[in-house]
C-alpha cells in the first residue's frame, strides 16, 4: 500500500462559475478525504488546494476535468507544492 502524501493547487478554467462547481468540488475532495480549499477568482476560473494521500489527490485532479453538471472544463493547471501545510479539512473560501 503507498502512503505517500502529495500536496498541489489546481487552476480550473472554462465555464466553472455560476454552476456549483465549489459546492460539487469541496463535496469530491471529502469524498476522497482530502483537506484543503477550494475558491473562486477573479478571471473566472476557481482555484483549488488539496493535500491527501497521492492516489486520492489524482483521482481529485481527474474530476476537476469534470466538474459538476453544467461545468464546462477547458483546461486544469496543476502545480505540485513542495510543502504546505494543509487544513484538517476542505473548505470553500469566500
Amino acid at each position: 500500500m503507498n502512503d505517500r502524501q502529495r500536496a498541489v493547487q489546481a487552476r480550473v478554467f472554462g465555464r466553472v462559475q455560476g454552476v456549483s462547481y465549489r459546492v460539487w468540488a469541496r463535496s469530491e475532495a471529502i469524498r476522497l478525504g482530502l483537506a484543503g480549499w477550494v475558491r473562486n477568482e477573479s478571471d473566472g476560473s476557481v482555484t483549488a488546494r488539496m493535500a491527501g494521500a497521492d492516489a486520492a489527490v489524482s483521482s481529485m485532479i481527474q474530476r476537476l476535468w469534470k466538474g459538476p453538471a453544467g461545468a464546462s472544463v477547458s483546461r486544469v493547471d496543476v502545480e505540485e507544492l513542495d510543502s504546505w501545510t494543509a487544513p484538517t479539512s476542505f473548505t470553500i473560501v469566500v
